[in-house]
């Protein structure tokens, strides 16, 4: 490859980057923008009926924002990213800001509020939930420093600034109120601040310090712990209500008691709210939101919505089950394949409109899977063992292929006698692992790493890296019939590795291991999520002595090759793991749904090796070694004319 092609490479890959990032800063801004809609509704829903009573208005001020309030949620639906659902949510939007200008019944107004709420995040998924249980005691500490003053040391509004505000505190004791509250309302107000008001916006505390307060202010109303306790540990039913963080976030009290009752829905309130991780002691991994959007996804194409239908069998997947599948890996791999393969050909029947019984028995099929994992999921599945294995065979799996060609790379620069690239090199692996250190981070703290953001970075950086591979193993080839190579590197090298070919080997290399790294982060996350972290550093402890071992092995032996074979063996290695990330980059992207998937009945599945049961993924395949094949064919033949020609 020419210096100037290898810039534009670099250039080009550049420039996707920048726009991945600014893909992600604009889905970020449009899930702020959703969770402000949301918490306007929920404000609405709740707050109405002090503004309106008997069709008439009872208070100016309440009435004035409630009518300001719908009006902005309807510009701001109107506003949001084009789906198939925003015109119906703009148009129950108008219905909500109708119902508030004809002064319509509290409990109308908050039905329709509710439900443009629902449909919102049926159609705009977005987080509703920490990534851990909040931890109500930090959420006392910070209650008491910042909030007491107005709210009062026991929540009833009364504390010593309250005097004379307008409008007064909220009265977190008010039962009726609370019940009506859910905690993602309660976090939404501390981060943002209300409007017209004295409450100010906490936006600089952490999201797990929102969280916090959000369970220790919410707990107020709700006191009797012992009865919540008793019913949580022997009712199945209240468990199922509240079957995650998702659902323990975003369920009102109110809603919780149309299913329980109310008094049992207060009392589990305040249990769950005072020890929120008694919610992960008992269900600490579950597949109710794959469940639920899998309905969905079937209700809607039985009604013959099916761009509805495909989005929330995408959304069943990305959302539901990809944040467990690390977990379900560790303890069964074949189930967890089987239930991918299962959620694909289920998209795939959708895609191409089948009869809507054929879908519905696809969707049976992933429901019965779904209740096999729900048991390996269990907490009595864990075990050290399986944790240790777990760690284990990730860290070696994703480690192995970015070792293979970083050392075959510093195995080439040595054959070269070209120790002064070497920098660049190991400056692109080190720079891959900070930045997956970065990543981690990032996604614990800051945001977290949504399913769909996880396979298009494991679906491009597969296909970047599996081209860059196809030329260089293509090039290897060429080398494995050099005539002399003291001649080659005196006459060549000085121009092939250049200071531009340097920082393109730098790329590489922090490309591939970039991948692996990002991977394997999220696997050990879901890992740790999971406790027993001393099998988790045993685990990985062992691969990385093991990758050091096949490191060390690699290049030793490769000292001692005579430079046509150490060519020829680099340019096979190379060429395989190009068609295995050809084929490990087309499936990611079938995962984040923007490639089509074809179902290869019989086919059999192999994702280690990049081979999945649909065409798309063995067409790039076939395609990465057929330009392989030419490519060596090429070689060859220039060879054989340079032998003809040299007599």
């Amino acid at each position: 490859m020419a210096p100037a092609p290898r810039f534009r490479f670099l250039l080009i890959l550049v420039a996707v980057i920048a726009g991945f990032a600014a893909q992600a800063a604009q889905a970020r801004s449009d899930a702020d923008e959703v969770q402000t809609i949301w918490r306007l509704l929920d404000y609405v829903a709740v707050d109405y009926a002090g503004a309106v009573a008997n069709g008439q208005v009872t208070s100016t001020v309440e009435y004035a924002e409630m009518t300001e309030f719908s009006a902005t949620v309807r510009k701001g639906i109107a506003a949001l990213p084009a789906t198939s659902a925003r015109t119906r949510l703009v148009s129950e939007a108008g219905q909500l800001e109708a119902a508030i200008a004809s002064r319509s019944d509290p409990a109308k107004v908050a039905g329709l509020a509710r439900k443009v709420a629902t449909d919102l995040l049926a159609a705009y998924p977005v987080p509703l939930a920490p990534r851990n249980a909040p931890d109500p005691r930090r959420g006392a500490q910070i209650y008491l420093e910042n909030c007491a003053s107005c709210h009062g040391t026991r929540g009833d509004g009364k504390g010593p600034q309250a005097r004379g505000l307008d409008p007064a505190p909220i009265d977190f004791t008010d039962a009726e109120r609370a019940r009506k509250r859910s905690l993602f309302a309660l976090y939404q107000v501390i981060g943002q601040g209300l409007e017209g008001t004295s409450m100010p916006s906490f936006a600089h505390f952490s999201s797990d310090d929102r969280w916090a307060v959000a369970a220790y202010a919410g707990g107020f109303a709700f006191q009797d712990l012992a009865a919540g306790k008793r019913i949580w540990e022997r009712d199945p039913s209240a468990r199922g209500q509240v079957s995650d963080l998702q659902a323990f976030t975003s369920l009102s009290p109110e809603t919780l008691g149309r299913a329980l009752g109310q008094g049992p829905a207060d009392a589990v309130t305040a249990y769950l709210r005072a020890d929120p991780k008694a919610l992960n002691a008992a269900m600490p991994a579950s597949l109710a939101v794959a469940r639920d959007k899998l309905s969905q996804s079937l209700a809607a194409y039985r009604k013959g919505n099916r761009d509805e239908a495909e989005r929330l069998a995408l959304s069943a997947y990305l959302d539901g089950f990809e944040p467990l599948e690390p977990i379900l890996a560790t303890r069964n791999a074949g189930l967890m394949a089987r239930i991918e393969t299962a959620m694909a050909d289920y998209r795939a029947s959708i895609g191409r409109g089948l009869p809507v019984d054929i879908v519905a028995g696809k969707a049976a099929s992933v429901e019965a899977l779904f209740a096999g994992a729900e048991i390996t999921l269990s907490p009595g599945a864990a075990s050290d063992t399986s944790t240790f294995v777990g760690a284990l065979t990730i860290l070696l799996r994703e480690g192995l292929e970015a070792l293979l060609i970083v050392v075959a790379m510093i195995a080439f620069l040595r054959k070269a006698e070209r120790p002064e690239v070497l920098p660049y090199v190991h400056g692109g692996w080190i720079a891959a692992l900070i930045a997956g250190g970065a990543t981690w981070a990032i996604a614990t703290y800051a945001i977290s790493v949504s399913g769909a953001s996880r396979e298009l970075t494991e679906g491009f950086g597969s296909l970047f890296a599996a081209v860059v591979l196809v030329w260089v193993g293509i090039w290897m080839h060429g080398k494995s019939h050099a005539e002399s190579w003291q001649r080659y590197i005196r006459a060549a090298m000085g121009k092939a590795l250049s200071r531009r070919s340097a920082w393109f080997l730098f790329g590489l290399a922090f490309l591939v291991v970039y991948r692996e790294v990002f991977e394997t982060i999220l696997f050990f996350a879901a890992l740790a999520t999971q406790g027993s972290s001393g099998a988790i550093a045993a685990g990985a402890g062992t691969a990385l002595a093991i990758l050091a071992v096949i490191a060390w092995v690699m290049l030793r032996y490769s000292r001692v090759l005579p430079i046509g074979t150490f060519f020829a063996y680099s340019s096979a290695l190379i060429a395989i793991l190009a068609v295995v990330l050809a084929g490990k980059g087309a499936g990611g992207l079938q995962e984040a749904g923007l490639l089509g998937i074809t179902p290869l009945t019989h086919f059999p599945r192999f994702p280690a090796f990049g081979i999945f049961p649909s065409l798309e993924p063995l067409v790039l395949q076939l395609l990465a070694l057929g330009v392989l094949w030419i490519g060596f064919w090429y070689n060859g033949r220039q060879h054989r004319r340079a032998e003809a020609t040299h007599g």
